[in-house]
């Protein structure tokens, strides 16, 4: 799977920087949800949460991509 994701031209850079996205995504996600939705702090909580799970993923995506391109 990471061979074909470099193969259509997804860097590590790329990677990182969804990861980092996802990040700011999360906190925008958690205050708007806060000020906007009925649900109060717990939906808030649930959507900065979900978005923020996806972090982790694009980072060590990033990792196995900069492995794949073989940069030290």
């Amino acid at each position: 799977m990471i061979a074909k994701l470099s193969e259509l031209g997804v860097t590590s850079e790329m990677a990182y920087a969804a990861g980092t996205a996802s990040v700011g995504i999360a906190l925008l996600s958690w205050c708007v949800s806060r000020k906007k939705e009925e649900g109060g702090t717990e939906r808030a909580d649930r959507w900065g949460i979900f978005i923020g799970e996806w972090a982790p993923t694009f980072f060590a995506l990033g990792v196995a991509l900069r492995l794949e391109e073989g940069v030290k």
